[in-house]
């Protein structure tokens, strides 16, 4: 399929789309320093978020949700797959090209602390981007700083400080104002709210949501916090080890999760009721390696209802239910009606591999 045709088949309601989208980082190297192992960080990830919305991107840590936001602003580039931005292929643009993209496409990160430079003020900091792309004409900088201060509940007197005189939450409305102040269309926030304290969450996330509302914002919201994602998306796509396990919409999951992983991570988040039961799913044993994962599904090793074919054939990743995807054996009617040749297939692989090892 042609470029053309993909951007001529892109949806108007969909500001992005992600067709298998892969990045590996090399580990070893071969003698010539060519790379022979790899860490599959996002591995065959698709998904498409319509403009104004928000899609959350959870799992555990290290399952690779940081690492396809910034390779989705090609902050890192892409290994495999395409990325489309308002039906445009950017996975390939030059650097000169993207730059154009930049202002569309804007990420707040996850520590308040660490992400502003000490040295600046909060007016230089908010207005530096502003200036170099030329948002407004220079006159009006400082006006429509103070603006885009007030939306994000800064007071106008804090263009002079330095971001030492305030406090996580302070900071990350700075953190907002700033990638907020160059009219993106898209933000990708990646934790924006796993290093405050509860209660300054709520106000962060009310905010962001006032302003996705205010200025139709799109968000990809990457957290592990499920209660958070709740409340603030519309969708839901479960990642490990690099895979999607399970996408659709928000309130479906949640009333009806279909993946083992996605029902061993909601059943930990805490219902604020003493009398419901909580029938909490442990999950035993650790993630395995994401640079030497198990063969077949990833997640088969920590999986109660393992299968025989789970260990050997990885599952595809099939729409169970309307807009509801999930990659598992359980739900595919082909795998289910051959479960005893895949366990004759399973037992003459491992026949297979103790007569090899007895060699």
């Amino acid at each position: 399929m042609n470029d053309v045709k993909n951007e001529t088949n892109f949806q108007n309601d969909t500001i992005l789309e992600v067709r298998n989208l892969k990045k590996y980082f090399p580990i070893e190297k071969n003698f010539f320093g060519k790379p022979i192992k790899f860490l599959k960080a996002v591995d065959n990830v698709s998904f498409k978020l319509k403009k104004g919305t928000t899609i959350g991107v959870v799992g555990e840590s290290g399952c690779g949700k940081t690492t396809l936001g910034r390779t989705i602003l090609k902050l890192y580039d892409a290994d495999g797959g395409q990325v489309f931005f308002e039906g445009k292929e950017i996975t390939k643009l030059s650097k000169r090209r993207m730059r154009k993209l930049r202002t569309s496409m804007q990420l707040i990160f996850q520590d308040p602390y660490s992400s502003l430079p000490p040295r600046m003020t909060i007016g230089n900091l908010i207005s530096e981007a502003v200036k170099v792309h030329k948002i407004v004409p220079k006159e009006k900088v400082t006006e429509y700083v103070l603006d885009i201060m007030q939306k994000c509940g800064l007071q106008p007197h804090y263009y002079d400080r330095y971001p030492h005189e305030f406090s996580g939450g302070q900071r990350q409305r700075i953190c907002i104002a700033r990638a907020l102040a160059v009219q993106p269309k898209l933000v990708i926030c990646d934790e924006p709210v796993s290093a405050l304290d509860v209660s300054i969450q709520a106000q962060i996330i009310n905010l962001l949501k006032e302003l996705q509302i205010n200025d139709n914002l799109t968000y990809v919201f990457i957290s592990h916090d499920l209660s958070v994602v709740k409340y603030i998306t519309e969708e839901i796509m479960v990642m490990y080890l690099g895979n999607v396990m399970e996408h659709g919409d928000t309130d479906e999951i949640f009333i009806n999760p279909l993946h083992p992983y996605t029902k061993a991570l909601f059943s930990a988040v805490p219902v604020p009721d003493p009398d419901v039961k909580m029938n909490r799913i442990i999950l035993t044993g650790d993630i395995p390696s994401p640079a030497n994962p198990p063969l077949g599904c990833k997640f088969h090793t920590r999986c109660k209802e393992c299968m025989n074919v789970c260990k050997f054939i990885e599952p595809e990743y099939i729409e169970a239910l309307d807009n509801h995807f999930v990659a598992c054996h359980l739900y595919n009617k082909e795998v289910m009606d051959n479960l005893e040749k895949y366990d004759q297939e399973y037992l003459d692989m491992m026949n297979a591999k103790e007569e090899e090892n007895e060699k």
